[in-house]
């Protein structure tokens, strides 16, 4: 059972390997730290260098999970200095870490966020060792018509958990879908939605869809608010970043519960840590906040959403590697790069990839320790990062944007492709839609009609078959209840600090 953990370690500590995870737990500490760019932005932006640069697969894996996770760590950094998150996973930091910063406390504040997601990604990590063989037994047991009702799930999670708005959830899910379905169909040649464009036979490309959506759409972002900006804000002086023992012994119990609360999330399908983050701060009010310090500068407060979003990360890696469903946005992407390298996800990517699976998870153990030596003793380094001005950060987004995509193609077709991408991407963040939802309704989009198709030429058109069996009826069950449930609940409730935080996380195009 452990073998594959072993023969991950070994992976996971060759030099290149090793030199990866660095690189990417630096980049996604500074990729994290800058308002607006995020860990999908970051490894939309670097997934194609990696893939031109020819790196193997399971170390492509670890770079741009180094990316994710390191994002996770440097979201705080703003969030606690300029009140501004660095992404929708550190929305609840706000809260309690700028007015901390405001009291003087900056460095403590970033020093004990740094504490709360190591022990929150810690402890995921461990649950991913732990869980994820189990679930990936489970999983061989998967057929077509199993895999169906899974993805069914899957977008039923979404569609229930994903922001405050399941309509704009469910419209962004079917237009990812949709494009999923341009292109020649491999099961009957009939062209769909190429309009007699040889360039579009073979579909979008997955790479240029979500630099187009993601980068692009950032960088016109970036243009306007830069345009209309009177200047950057200042940072807060940040002081001594060494957390004292007495603060960290404080909020143990709080590391300790959201980072349970942060794992659990992270394993449903489609979530992601802006949900864990908010459920957690919620939960440590309840429980801790008898003085009603919460919201003025609680420690408390500020590790219980630090410890939940960095658990919720490595939590996300559970489904995505033992079902070949993404947990998150990120890991949407994640997915696609497997698919870069012709390695289909799925329930048999545990026992038929153990490499990059070993690798991965031991490289997310390594990459843990590196974060936290990385982000306690340079925490007033990389805040310097937040001083950096729109002039330079958009230029260089655009260049690693189009060398990344025309190294990739060799071809303008795919440059003017992704610019309409972006602008279309940008339109959707304009009109308040998270792009998370497109990116899952692509990926999975493709595996839920590939595995129709051989259910239904298994029982020779009888639909019966994707209920018949107990697995796929309990998935289909599942289905429904996860639909249902928010909307009995929520008539049951008012509106929760769970509900606001998403409102926020969603403006910021969701993790």
């Amino acid at each position: 059972m452990w073998d594959f953990l072993i023969h991950g370690f070994g992976v996971a500590i060759t030099p290149l390997n090793i030199g990866l995870v660095l690189i990417g737990s630096l980049l996604g500490t500074l990729f994290g730290a800058l308002p607006g760019i995020g860990p999908i932005n970051g490894i939309a932006i670097l997934m194609p260098l990696a893939y031109t640069l020819g790196l193997p697969p399971e170390s492509a894996l670890i770079l741009l999970a180094g990316i994710y996770t390191g994002s996770e760590y440097g979201g705080r950094m703003s969030s606690i200095l300029l009140n501004v998150p660095g992404d929708a996973g550190a929305v609840m930091t706000t809260i309690d870490g700028y007015p901390l910063a405001q009291k003087g406390l900056a460095g403590p504040a970033l020093g004990l966020s740094a504490v709360s997601s190591f022990v929150g990604a810690t402890l995921a990590i461990v649950g991913l060792t732990l869980f994820a063989p189990l679930l990936a037994i489970v999983s061989v047991k998967f057929g077509p018509a199993e895999y169906f009702g899974l993805m069914l799930f899957a977008f039923a999670s979404m569609s229930a958990m994903m922001g405050n708005d399941p309509v704009k959830t469910l419209i962004g899910a079917v237009l990812g879908i949709l494009v999923a379905t341009i292109g020649i169909d491999s099961g009957t040649g009939v062209m769909r939605f190429t309009f007699d464009m040889p360039e579009l036979y073979d579909g979008i490309d997955f790479v240029v869809l979500i630099i187009g959506l993601f980068a692009i759409s950032e960088i016109l972002l970036m243009l306007e608010e830069a345009f209309h900006s009177k200047g950057d804000g200042a940072i807060a002086p940040i002081g001594r970043v060494m957390v004292s023992w007495k603060e960290v012994m404080f909020c143990k119990w709080t590391m300790l519960r959201s980072s349970l609360i942060g794992f659990v999330i992270g394993v449903l399908p489609g979530t992601g840590a802006s949900v864990a983050s908010a459920v957690a701060y919620t939960t440590e009010k309840r429980v801790s906040d008898r003085d009603g310090t919460f919201g003025h500068g609680d420690m408390r407060g500020l590790a219980a959403p630090e410890a939940a979003n960095n658990a919720s990360a490595a939590g996300s890696f559970v489904p995505m590697l033992t079902l070949g469903i993404p947990g998150s946005g990120t890991t949407a992407i994640l997915l696609g790069a497997l698919m870069l390298y012709n390695i289909t996800p799925g329930p048999t990517l545990f026992s038929d990839q153990p490499v990059i699976v070993g690798g991965l998870i031991a490289s997310l153990y390594i990459g843990n320790v590196v974060l936290l030596a990385l982000n306690l003793p340079l925490a007033g380094v990389f805040a310097r990062v937040l001083t950096v001005p729109k002039w330079v950060l958009v230029p260089g987004v655009a260049i690693l944007s189009f060398v990344g995509v025309y190294q990739l193609h060799s071809d303008l077709m795919a440059i003017y492709l992704m610019l309409i991408i972006g602008v279309f991407g940008y339109l959707l963040r304009k009109f308040g839609f998270s792009l998370a939802p497109i990116i899952l309704g692509f990926v999975l989009g493709r595996l839920m009609e590939e595995n129709l198709r051989r259910a239904l030429a298994i029982s020779g058109g009888d639909v019966s078959i994707l209920w018949e069996s107990a697995l796929s009826l309990g998935l289909w069950i599942a289905a429904v209840a996860v639909m249902v449930a928010p909307w009995v609940l929520g008539r049951r409730k008012g509106p929760s600090v769970a509900h606001a935080a998403e409102s926020k996380a969603e403006e910021l195009a969701a993790d």
